[in-house]
């Protein structure tokens, strides 16, 4: 019955082309805006990393000046990084799965070949553990072991794509690669890794890519290789040289932690308060005790990686959608009468409301699928728009496999609702009047 029902929708649909080919567009315009939208809040709001959000905690420890908080809006939030004296300290604790201190740092690398000029590259100073716990695949090698964050090793894990750069895409593990004047041993290869929204590190751009190079977190520091993420500081220190800088209340390190066995993030966060009830001792965290283990899911919400103007352009774009539904409804009404007399023979030779009305509403999903495919082509454009006007957009404005099928879905499943009234309409037309006119 389906397909005889599609067979006459779409011998119908044929016999009006420009009326057909208008509601289409109408229903594609609608679909276009609002999978655009859509798209980038879907892309924004996604879990990057589902599996262990709810086991990887992002670690904040209030030791902001105790005259202001660090956030005048929301008093209660602590900073975001830790000193650098905190971030040494905490990694000593036995209590995580794992744990990672980190921040942001730029490299210049010198490529071997000579036809290649130095560039400069974003590189991450942190400890080994990074790798496994945020799922970090390896194409060649594997990370560096404790001691080389220990002893300050120069040694070096690089992405697929500057591995691509530097060694042609070979196996680069024992190889020696310069960042900065400084000769690193490659000890991994990492897969092509790009985190939507970068969550570890939402900093300077939740939509960044990810950094390419990455040295263990000692050498940072003892090379002085300055951070090139937040450096927020809130007293007044003597500081001449890189050392100095390190002892300073400035914070500029991430810390996450690992938490997945029972009753573990509880004995953590004892420990941390236990810690910084030690060093309130000795003069520092003049703010009250304010220690918090952030999941991810929480942690992007707080760090407001969805921004509420998306959120707006989101409802906008629906509304948008609606009024092309309306004139939709209103082509469907125009195109229904015109057929009220095949409506009226149908009915006189035996068809009943019922064969009539699902007729119909296959007519109007055969508009709803046209126009989903080409609104794929307008939000495809919107999309070109966007990555135009907001660079730091380019990588939310992508439609996946996802979207496509959303946006089928929703042009078939909006357009049919839409088309219930007329197709009901067109189904209350009395037969014996166009038989008189016949």
């Amino acid at each position: 019955m389906f397909r005889y029902n599609f067979r006459l929708g779409l011998r119908s649909l044929r016999s009006t082309p420009a009326l057909t080919g208008l509601m289409v567009a109408t229903v594609a315009l609608g679909i276009g805006v609002f999978m655009a939208a859509l798209t980038v809040y879907y892309l924004m709001a996604t879990n990057p990393i589902p599996h262990k959000s709810d086991v990887l905690f992002a670690v904040q420890l209030d030791s902001w000046d105790p005259a202001e908080p660090w956030d005048d809006e929301r008093p209660e939030v602590p900073p975001w990084e830790l000193t650098y004296r905190d971030a040494m300290a905490l990694l000593e604790s036995d209590i995580p799965t794992r744990q990672i201190a980190m921040y942001k740092t730029s490299l210049v690398v010198q490529p071997e070949r000579p036809e290649i000029k130095p560039f400069l590259e974003q590189g991450r100073v942190t400890v080994g553990d990074f790798f496994a716990m945020f799922d970090i695949p390896f194409v060649y090698g594997g990370t560096w072991d404790r001691e080389a964050d220990t002893n300050a090793e120069r040694v070096a894990v690089i992405s697929a794509e500057l591995n691509e750069t530097l060694f042609g895409g070979e196996d680069s593990v024992g190889r020696t690669i310069n960042l900065s004047d400084k000769d690193f041993r490659v000890v991994g290869v990492i897969e092509r890794w790009n985190p939507i929204p970068k969550y570890y590190d939402p900093n300077n751009g939740a939509f960044e890519v990810a950094e390419q190079v990455f040295i263990p977190a000692g050498v940072g520091p003892d090379l002085g290789f300055f951070s090139s993420g937040n450096t927020n500081c809130w007293k007044d220190e003597e500081v001449e040289n890189f050392e100095d800088f390190l002892g300073t209340e400035c914070v500029w390190w991430q810390y996450w932690a690992e938490l997945d066995q029972p009753g573990q993030r509880e004995r953590y966060q004892d420990w941390l308060d236990g810690y910084v009830n030690s060093q309130k001792e000795l003069g520092r965290y003049g703010r009250p005790l304010n220690n918090t283990l952030t999941p991810v899911d929480e942690w992007l919400e707080l760090r407001r990686v969805v921004r509420e103007d998306n959120k707006v352009l989101v409802g906008l774009s629906f509304l948008f959608l609606g009024v092309c539904l309306f004139n939709a409804v209103g082509l469907m009404l125009t195109r229904f009468a015109g057929r009220a007399s095949q409506v009226g023979i149908r009915r006189a030779l035996g068809a009943r409301k019922s064969a009539v009305f699902r007729q119909q509403l296959v007519e109007v999903g055969a508009i709803g699928a046209c126009g989903g495919l080409l609104g794929l082509g307008f939000a495809w454009l919107a999309l070109q728009g966007i990555k135009g006007l907001f660079p730091h957009y380019e990588r939310l404005a992508t439609l996946d496999l996802t979207m496509v099928g959303v946006a089928i879905a929703a042009a078939v499943v909006t357009t049919v609702l839409a088309g219930l009234y007329p197709a009901w309409r067109v189904c209350r037309v009395p037969p014996a009047s166009y038989l008189r006119i016949q």
